[in-house]
């Protein structure tokens, strides 16, 4: 990809490493659809946003998307805790994606990283964000533990209070008010990342950014090749509900892309291609739709309390 000239050479380094991370996650996504990402380029000004889409039958949809955004005002979504820099013109690098898997025994996934750099000169506000989290729609505890085993040791050589932090940020955002219920089993959840300095930050975001595929695709290959039927699809769409909930009316993501004017098409690639609202659901009891519930959404320390994590 051509690189437009960047205002900031702190937003140029994290482009750089985003664009790259995005062509590294779509190489292992197309290995295991067999089929390769569809791509579109668009350039606003300074600016530029790269998606890429991938709709097959291993993986039913999964969206990859850079975007470099230069604006003369912050959206409204990026100031909300900052009122401060309301009205500042600024510079946005951010990787964000979802994989919804056909298979209902593997998991959803979702990830995001960003940079946000507001302001000009020696007055210029930086800050990072990000992270990655898990949404299962049937529970396995190996699958749990691995997923959080690999987040704890992304964060652990910048300080062994960050993944106790960061987990619990996880869990306190992806859940959903009205529901009462977590959207999955969490993961690392950051954001206002500033203490320490910009290679500090930089640093332990591209950790967490690197840990996504180690993650990830151990917990793919094992539940992709699990049989499956129409009780185990009916559930996951009915569970895919949640995320579309949670998606329109709570993820700040999703509210800055369309405040900044952002493409639509781009943007709501996080929606799953098939999708039901049950009235009224209530899994069978024991069953392995109910202990999803009871089991698994609830927030638990899935590394204390199995020995030797």
């Amino acid at each position: 990809m051509s690189q437009e000239p960047t205002l900031s050479p702190r937003a140029a380094d994290v482009r750089s490493f985003l664009t790259s991370l995005q062509d590294q996650i779509c190489d292992a996504l197309a290995e295991r659809e067999g089929a390769p990402f569809r791509e579109d380029t668009f350039k606003r000004g300074q600016g530029v946003s790269r998606p890429r889409v991938l709709e097959g039958e291993t993986i039913e949809r999964a969206g990859v998307n850079f975007t470099h955004t230069v604006g003369a005002e912050l959206p409204a979504a990026a100031t909300e805790r900052r009122p401060e820099l309301a009205g500042r013109r600024f510079e946005a690098a951010s990787l964000s994606l979802i994989v919804h898997p056909k298979n209902p025994y593997a998991p959803t996934t979702h990830a995001n990283w960003r940079f946000f750099e507001a302001g000009e000169g020696d007055s210029a506000v930086w800050w990072f964000g990000g992270g990655f989290d898990l949404t299962p729609i049937y529970g396995f505890e190996e699958d749990c533990v691995h997923w959080h085993r690999v987040a704890r040791d992304a964060c652990t050589p910048f300080g062994e209070h960050l993944y106790p932090a960061f987990k619990d940020a996880c869990d306190r955002y992806f859940h959903l008010p009205h529901r009462g219920e977590p959207r999955g089993i969490g993961g690392l959840f950051f954001d206002d990342l500033e203490a320490g300095g910009f290679e500090h930050c930089f640093g332990l975001t591209r950790s967490v950014a690197e840990a996504f595929l180690p993650a990830y695709l151990p917990i793919l290959d094992r539940r992709l090749a699990m049989d499956w039927g129409e009780r185990e699809r009916q559930f996951q769409l009915y569970r895919r509900g949640r995320y579309v909930e949670f998606n329109l009316i709570y993820d700040r993501g999703t509210r800055f892309g369309l405040q900044a004017a952002g493409r639509a098409e781009s943007i709501l690639v996080s929606m799953p291609p098939q999708v039901r609202w049950t009235y009224d659901h209530r899994p069978e009891p024991s069953s392995p739709e109910e202990r999803l519930m009871t089991d698994f959404l609830p927030p638990r320390d899935w590394l204390g309390e199995v020995k030797g994590q």
